[in-house]
């Protein structure tokens, strides 16, 4: 039986280094490596439990963009990291031209036609 205890620990051990493998290579572990565990939005510092805090922005926005040098990265705490992104569907919500805007041209309306037809024939 401790022959069979020894070949799960050996197995367990061997998906456990794998698996340190696998995180090491993804784009968080290496910026992680790259750069220092600050946000860099709000300088806050991070390090032990609260490391998991810091998350990866792709400044491109396209997740698949992971150069070697992490030129498309910047390290946000999760909070600076939700704003960013909540900046930028503002930003994409009024870039879209809306019919009926005030004061645009073209939008169609006119909020004071007639108004002087109006007044003249009150006063």
């Amino acid at each position: 039986m401790s022959l069979k205890n020894n070949q799960k620990n050996k197995t367990s051990l061997d998906e456990a280094l794998r698996a340190q493998k696998e995180r090491e290579n993804t784009y968080r572990e290496r910026a992680l490596k790259l750069f220092p565990w600050v946000c860099g939005h709000c300088g806050r510092e991070f390090d032990g439990k609260r490391l998991r805090e810091l998350t990866v922005h792709h400044r491109d926005h396209n997740h698949d963009n992971n150069p070697p040098d992490g030129s498309n990265w910047e390290l946000l705490c999760i909070y600076c990291h939700d704003n960013e992104h909540s900046r930028d569907q503002v930003a994409d919500a009024y870039d879209h031209d809306s019919p009926g805007r005030p004061g645009e041209k073209g939008s169609g309306v006119q909020a004071f036609a007639g108004l002087a037809d109006l007044l003249k024939g009150k006063l």
